[in-house]
């Protein structure tokens, strides 16, 4: 395990800056998920703590030292990359020692670290196919294997779940998080896609435009969003948002929407989770434009001024297409946000 500390790091291609000055740290044992819009800097990020991208300014510390002209392989990091990166032509057995065998580790040894990795992914009976012969799930397997006979500090995991299937990457999320309360090794996991952050992270670092918005455990960003960017990127489906007018103690919305509200008088932004709007009473009449049954969960799509709300009900609804319905806000389940920056008020 190590502790990484990343110190006003800044990525440059030419004139063009794409990291400006991140600063964060990974604590030992740590399961930190980078995530983020695509194009926000978060694998460019990894990549440097790889020592894949040169670090233009700034310091990566690995364990209390400083590894920006340390080669990738002398920084005890393994990576594991979004398209498994495995050799056709070697079995699995093979694939999972080569690095053992480029540090010329005894036989014996290789062996027995190969077999121990198997045995804790489950692929004991697959070490003599090759990746062609594999499902998509057990190439992943392959390749965390790799990288666990390696016995690394740190590892790297870049968007690996992003070529399977729904029904598999749920399950390979539960193992990957399985793997590391069982390891322990300190873990840097970059995604785009917010719930394996919220399932998996013990902290998550949000990521917009090469720079960190906010950074916290899952369940401290969902309820205690910084901004508003942070806000409609966390938690599934989004935060609604309804632009108005706070005065007087009193949140004007869109279609004669009105919350209690003691936020200062002003221009504001009015964030309301899903679940949180409640359908009846004697609240704002808002048409249905779509009904979305999941089964245990319904989805209403509400007409709200030029935009749509969101509606997350328990349970199954009569309504359809075409109906008006009244809504009900929470006066506490209600977040506010200034028009103009964004910053949660």
């Amino acid at each position: 395990m190590a502790r990484v500390e990343i110190e006003k790091v800044v990525k440059r291609y030419g004139a063009v800056e794409v990291v400006h000055g991140v600063s964060t740290a990974i604590e030992n044992g740590e399961f930190v998920v980078l995530v983020g819009p695509s194009g926000c800097g978060k694998s460019t990020l990894l990549r440097m703590i790889a020592g894949l991208e040169t670090i233009s300014d700034g310091n990566i510390v690995i364990d209390g030292e400083v590894v920006n002209d340390v080669a990738p392989k002398e920084r005890n990091i393994a990576m594991v990359f979004q398209n498994y990166a495995l050799y056709p032509h070697m079995t699995v057995a093979e694939n999972m020692a080569f690095s053992l065998k480029l540090s010329r580790v005894p036989k014996p040894e290789m062996r027995a670290k190969v077999e121990l990795a198997a045995g804790i992914l489950g692929l004991d009976k697959l070490l003599d196919r090759y990746p062609g012969q594999l499902s998509g799930g057990q190439r992943q397997r392959v390749a965390m294997g790799r990288a666990i006979v390696r016995d690394p500090e740190v590892f790297l995991f870049d968007e690996p779940l992003s070529n399977l299937d729904a029904k598999l990457r749920v399950q390979m999320r539960a193992e990957i998080k399985a793997l590391h309360q069982r390891l322990k090794t300190t873990t840097i996991y970059v995604t785009h896609d917010q719930i394996e952050a919220m399932t998996m992270a013990d902290r998550i670092v949000v990521m917009r435009d090469g720079i960190i918005e906010q950074v916290g455990a899952p369940l401290d960003l969902y309820d205690n969003p910084a901004n508003i960017f942070v806000a409609g990127f966390i938690g599934s489906p989004a935060m609604n948002f309804l632009d108005g007018m706070a005065e007087h103690g009193v949140f004007t919305g869109p279609e004669g929407i009105r919350i209690r509200t003691s936020v200062p008088d002003g221009p504001v932004v009015a964030g309301i989770r899903p679940d949180k709007v409640g359908l009846g009473g004697d609240g704002a009449s808002l048409e249905v434009l779509m009904v979305e049954p999941t089964g245990a969960e319904t989805q209403v799509l509400l007409k709200v001024g030029g935009a749509q709300l969101v509606a997350q009900i328990q349970g199954r609804v009569s309504m359809r297409a075409g109906d008006r319905v009244p809504v009900l806000f929470g006066e506490e389940a209600v977040y506010y946000f200034n028009r103009a920056t964004g910053e949660r008020v």
